[in-house]
């Protein structure tokens, strides 16, 4: 999400105790996206991919379906035990996931043609992860950074459970975010360039539950209250959710990437 900050006070934030309403929840890059970056060249049958903060591997496995040979690392080892025990469900032996932090992955030098990095580059040391994608990068080799967002100041739904979470917990910064994307991320300086860029919104369907399951798997929840805290949470987002919409319904997204080439190549 750009703009937002990777810090919540003095609130820790740990991806790995969301791991199961994250791979159940969380909902993964709609179809749309990887075909936008398919007309671009970018995660084309035979790509070799790392995927950066990869999580539960969402984006890894998409590019996995897709006929990429994917690679996913994060520095969360729950997450990683379940990115494993979803591709081996799927059967995708061409996703391989390993505990690593983006800043220091262990692949070879030269060894990918796309790198890409889902609602995570926030969260890295900006230098150090420069550094190792241009490292990892075969020639003309690309970096992909993209966010799948919900619109707060477009979409009730998303400002009711934001403001939620806000009760709950006051120190969560990433709350009602205004949705411009900037047609260059701010870190790149010199050490890259844009080759494309897009946004676009997209309604993406929920149940109560899902919804509910995809706000315990938020940084501002699950990756930052107490068990008590969340249970506490989940409650009352229930309540709210039987009074303010149907047992199905949509939230509005915006999805965007931008395709970067380091300025070297």
């Amino acid at each position: 999400m750009h703009g937002v900050s990777k810090h919540d006070g003095g609130r820790d934030i740990d991806w790995g105790r969301t791991s199961a309403d994250y791979a159940r929840f969380r909902p993964g890059y709609p179809t749309s996206l990887f075909e936008r970056l398919r007309a671009l060249g970018v995660g084309l049958p035979g790509h070799r991919v790392l995927d950066l903060g990869t999580g539960t591997g969402n984006v890894a496995r998409a590019l996995a379906r897709a006929g990429c040979d994917v690679v996913g690392v994060d520095v969360a080892a729950e997450q990683i035990e379940t990115a494993r025990a979803l591709a081996a469900d799927e059967g995708l032996g061409n996703a391989r996931f390993a505990v690593a932090p983006a800043e220091d992955t262990g692949q070879p030098n030269a060894a990918f043609d796309v790198v890409t990095a889902a609602q995570c580059w926030l969260y890295f040391d900006r230098d150090r992860a420069v550094c190792e994608v241009q490292r990892v990068l075969d020639d003309g080799g690309v970096l992909v950074t993209c966010h799948l967002c919900w619109l707060p100041l477009v979409d009730e739904t998303a400002a009711r459970s934001e403001a939620l979470v806000l009760e709950h917990n006051p120190q969560w910064s990433a709350a009602g975010w205004h949705g411009r994307v900037p047609p260059a991320p701010a870190w790149i300086g010199d050490d890259f360039v844009v080759h494309a860029m897009f946004f676009y919104d997209e309604a993406l369907p929920f149940t109560r539950e899902s919804w509910r399951g995809r706000f315990r798997a938020c940084r501002g929840v699950g990756a930052s209250l107490t068990p008590a805290q969340i249970e506490a949470f989940d409650r009352a987002h229930a309540a709210l959710l039987d009074e303010i919409v149907p047992e199905e319904f949509t939230v509005l997204h915006r999805i965007d990437a931008h395709v970067l080439a380091p300025a070297r190549m």
